[in-house]
């Protein structure tokens, strides 16, 4: 007779390989789709509390401010690695 713990296990062990599955299976998405879907859903912040409004527009000022300040110094660097000086 399994018990509450053993269903439980069970149910979990379930959920972890539908997901890896999920992941893993060819005729889904691609990785980069999946990649994209993933940046979008950062930037967006779909993972702040969407009650709190403050919260959520500040979690995306604050990443799109990331992202471009990564990319500019990304050109920084290219432009100073690779230029004619």
């Amino acid at each position: 007779m399994a018990t509450d713990r053993d269903r439980q296990r069970e149910q979990e062990s379930r959920r972890i390989l539908k997901g890896v599955a999920g992941e893993t299976d060819p005729s889904g998405t691609s990785l980069a789709g999946r990649a994209a879907k993933r940046v979008g859903d950062h930037l967006s912040a779909a993972d702040s509390d969407p009650s709190d409004r403050i919260e959520t527009w500040g979690t995306r000022i604050g990443r799109v401010l990331g992202m471009v300040i990564m990319i500019g110094l990304a050109v920084w660097l290219f432009r100073l690695v690779f230029s004619n000086g």
